[in-house]
């Protein structure tokens, strides 16, 4: 306790540090609600800056811009389906029908109070066991465990928001295989690229994203109008209550373990573990079917989740010197720059630089939920918009994002592609979520399967005897049997 005492007194106690804590929280905020336009940018653009810092307040500024700029893109995801990351597309799963039927002061009220809930559990437990816990994750959780648990998320997939299982399904193979557009991880092999040079790099996920979301709901909206079915989203700034919080107790556990662990797995981090605990939301319901259609528990799921793994991606860097995703490689960076090396040493040699960077995690957790809570109860007003006004605004945002990405004017032709074909799944009854959930899963899951058969030297015998690896999988079987039985059973009681 002492020490994280001295940490906040050293960043209380001078301004320029003060200054640079609420840069990084605003910034985030800013940058994670702008699609394609995410906290990455921001961490990119002010890297050649930070070497003018002292270290501390250089790594403090990444740490704090990581738990801000998590939360962030849930906003508009909430109100406009349009996620500013992608961690926070399984938020738009629910969290947009929610503002459909008037709810969106509530989904919006438990995205701010679970995002800080999360964020400040995580930083609690890293604080309290940085060493243990990355050194077991390292030592037991490599390639073929997070195939594994791909291959488990998968399983549950099919179940959120399509009209039937095999509808599920479908959407989730169409997924799947848009992963395997591109080249192949191993080889090199180009796959399915007709040709067309722009394919070779794959689709990316956001043009993707922001066509299967926003321009598709856009559509969606415009058909409703043109048929006279159309209605205002109804205005509410009501917050959860303390009882439907108390309800979800178990699902915001559930995340917060979920999305530390995920977190602490290098290369894991918040999207996956946005979409997992999402699935495990999904899988231990008693009404899996209202998921997708505007059910809080899937908010909370997915941002208590995502904001979870903040603080669990800072382990494996600072006790192991291991970068967990994009922003904790550029934190590496950021210690090179200032003649340091992130590692078990950095807690001998640099301790108080340590504990200043997990009391501003600690106080950035805090920060949200008051900054979260003020800003709700202005953004919400952007539901009185006109639809006629607002639709040019989404499109024009959306293109933007897309065409922010990669300055390639194809991703926006392929957002609009994307949009149209959503549209037209949409009114079949197929799940765009399903499709989203196959899309990362599947490139995730590629890359590690590839990497697990060359460890264990293309023996599945060997593969399938590591214990996590045979009990995630025996799980997913599980529930892929559970489900097609419940299907079928379903359809006989129909007849």
């Amino acid at each position: 306790m002492e020490p994280f005492i001295t940490g906040a007194l050293t960043l209380a106690s001078s301004p320029m540090s003060v200054l640079i804590f609420f840069a990084g929280l605003v910034g985030g905020l800013l940058f994670g609600a702008i699609p394609g336009v995410n906290m990455l940018t921001l961490a990119a653009i002010f890297l050649p800056f930070s070497g003018m810092l002292s270290a501390a307040d250089a790594i403090m500024f990444y740490s704090v811009l990581y738990c801000s700029g998590t939360y962030g893109g849930a906003i508009t995801a909430i109100l406009f389906n349009i996620p500013g990351s992608p961690e926070n597309a399984p938020t738009a799963f629910d969290g947009y029908p929610m503002a459909q039927k008037g709810q969106a002061g509530k989904a919006v009220g438990a995205a701010v109070l679970c995002s800080s809930f999360g964020g400040t559990c995580s930083v609690l437990l890293m604080m309290a066991a940085t060493p243990l816990l990355a050194g077991w994750a390292v030592r037991n959780f490599g390639p073929p465990e997070i195939f594994a648990l791909v291959f488990f998320g998968i399983s549950v997939a099919s179940s959120v928001g399509a009209a039937t299982l095999w509808k599920g399904w479908l959407s989730v193979a169409l997924g799947l295989m848009i992963a395997t557009v591109g080249l192949d991880p191993v080889a090199g092999i180009a796959r399915y690229d007709f040709g067309v040079t722009y394919l070779l790099a794959g689709i990316h996920f956001i043009p993707l994203i922001l066509g299967f979301f926003a321009v598709s709901e856009v559509l969606v909206q415009a058909e409703r109008r043109v048929r006279g079915r159309f209605d205002m989203p109804k205005f509410s700034s009501h917050f959860p209550t303390l009882a439907e919080f108390w309800k979800l107790k178990l699902a915001v556990a559930r995340s917060v373990v979920i999305g530390f662990f995920s977190g602490i797995l290098p290369g894991i981090g918040a999207t996956l573990a946005a979409f997992l605990s999402y699935n495990e939301a999904v899988r231990w319901s008693k009404s899996p079917e209202k998921f997708g259609t505007g059910e809080l528990e899937g908010v909370v799921s997915s941002e208590t989740a995502n904001n979870a793994a903040t603080g669990a991606a800072m382990i494996p860097l600072l006790a192991l010197g291991l970068p967990g995703g994009a922003l904790t490689a550029m934190m590496v960076g950021v210690f090179q720059m200032h003649d340091m090396e992130p590692g078990p040493l950095v807690f001998v040699n640099s301790s108080d630089l340590v504990w200043v960077v997990f009391a501003a995690m600690f106080f950035a957790n805090i920060a949200i939920l008051a900054l979260g809570i003020l800003e709700t109860k202005t953004v919400l007003h952007l539901l009185r918009i006109p639809f006629q006004f607002l639709a040019p605004a989404i499109l024009l945002l959306a293109t933007i994002g897309a065409y922010a990405v990669r300055n390639l004017s194809m991703d926006v032709i392929v957002m609009f592609i994307a949009g149209i074909v959503a549209f037209m799944l949409r009114r079949s009854g197929y799940s765009v979520a399903g499709i989203v959930l196959g899309l990362i899963l599947g490139e995730i899951g590629e890359q590690n399967f590839a990497q697990a058969m060359q460890m264990v030297s293309y023996d599945l015998g060997a593969f399938l005897t590591r214990p996590i690896v045979a009990g995630l999988l025996l799980a997913g079987a599980a529930t892929i049997i559970t489900n097609v039985y419940r299907a079928l059973r379903s359809e006989k009681r129909r007849d």
